[in-house]
């Protein structure tokens, strides 16, 4: 079974957010359940493919220990695959789970190797993939080995499927998205996906300076993309011939510095100071855009309105929190897709608030985008 038990660490080594664990509990189970024996793979950080010990699976087995049900017997090995693999993985008896060591130890991982793929195959007898994190790549362990053993998805992946791509394919409408973050250039292959399936796309975070530069606004010394400008006005035309409204922020909050301690003003868009950067939606924006969510009865988030890891300039991204919370209490239903909104949706206090908060940020970006994901094509019950 592939799972992404990729989870933050603070220097100690301890795990200090275990919500990708958590989440691959109820396939787990199951499987225990039905009287399987399940052997589990997963990467964790980037060793670049050598031994080390920083990112060994140990800490994830110790508390895989203490989230099972106590008679369940937990044994890890330090091989990821070949003889000692093998010997661990068939000397388990129904009920009982083995954790192999960090798939990225071995240089050949990344690369998709055929033999690799081979080698984890000889480990089980079917296949589960339930690591929607990792399954926008193509390695051995997500996809080179659904070509050795029948592969089928696990619940958290079915989840996160049924959720992001039932919203994409037959949204209730109003169906709203929010994205934000730093760069359109990393964002562009979502709008113009949402474009013509959205009924509201709002922007938010630095890629909204660049739409607001396009515009003909100063931005004085806000981040902007001067590489972009063309794009912004080419998605602002389509979203309009597509017919959804692309909405931007009306005010801004500015800084003049990127500092928490920073002087603050807040100011209409079109009248930004030079030497003054906008760091977060203002608060009229806030007003307009918590407006639109609570209205909708769909509503997907990717990306924070601001500065969120800065108190001054969270106010834009927790009235979004906020708003979603408020349409999920109203029947919406609200996704969070991975990434910062994920970081940001928990600061607030909201993630249990939502219908489904992605554990995925480069998977649900690729699945917004309408891409194929590598680690679902290969399974056996893709369609």
């Amino acid at each position: 079974m592939r799972v992404d038990f990729n989870v933050p660490q603070d220097e100690q080594g301890a795990i200090t957010d275990d919500t990708r664990i958590r989440a691959a509990l109820p396939t787990i189970r199951y499987l225990l359940e039905e009287g399987a024996s399940v052997v589990l793979m997963s990467h964790l950080g980037r060793p670049k493919g050598k031994i080390n010990p920083k990112y060994s699976m140990r800490p994830v087995v110790e508390r895989l220990f203490e989230l099972l049900p106590e008679a369940t017997e937990v044994k890890k090995t330090e091989a990821i695959t070949g003889p000692a693999a093998e010997a661990a993985a068939a000397s388990l008896r129904p009920g009982q789970v083995l954790m192999l060591e960090n798939t990225r130890f071995d240089a050949r991982e990344e690369k998709n190797d055929p033999d690799m793929s081979a080698e984890l195959a000889r480990l089980g007898d079917i296949f589960v993939n339930d690591a929607f994190g990792a399954a926008h790549r193509a390695n051995a362990s997500t996809e080179g080995v659904a070509h050795h053993l029948e592969g089928v998805a696990g619940f958290l992946l079915e989840k996160e499927l049924a959720f992001i791509g039932g919203a994409l394919e037959n949204p209730e409408r109003p169906f709203v998205t929010i994205i934000g973050g730093a760069k359109i250039s990393d964002k562009i292959g979502v709008i113009e996906n949402l474009l013509g399936k959205v009924n509201t796309l709002l922007i938010g975070g630095g890629m909204a300076n660049t739409f607001l530069l396009a515009q003909g606004k100063a931005m004085g010394k806000s981040l902007v993309e001067p590489d972009s400008l063309d794009l912004a006005r080419s998605l602002m035309a389509k979203a309009e011939a597509a017919g959804t409204r692309l909405m931007l922020p009306v005010d801004a909050v500015l800084a003049d510095a990127f500092s928490a301690t920073a002087n603050t003003q807040v100011v209409p868009v079109d009248a930004i100071p030079d030497g003054w950067q906008m760091l977060d939606i203002g608060p009229e924006s806030a007003k307009l855009y918590a407006a639109e969510v609570v209205a909708a009865k769909t509503v997907i988030w990717n990306g924070p309105m601001g500065v969120f890891e800065m108190a001054p300039f969270a106010k834009g991204t927790f009235a979004v929190a906020q708003a979603m919370a408020d349409a999920s209490a109203q029947g919406a239903i609200t996704i969070i897709g991975g990434g910062d909104s994920v970081a940001a949706i928990e600061q607030a206090g909201f993630a249990d608030k939502m219908s489904h908060v992605s554990t995925g940020g480069g998977a649900s970006l690729e699945l917004l985008e309408g891409k194929i994901l590598p680690g679902v094509a290969a399974l056996a019950d893709r369609a």
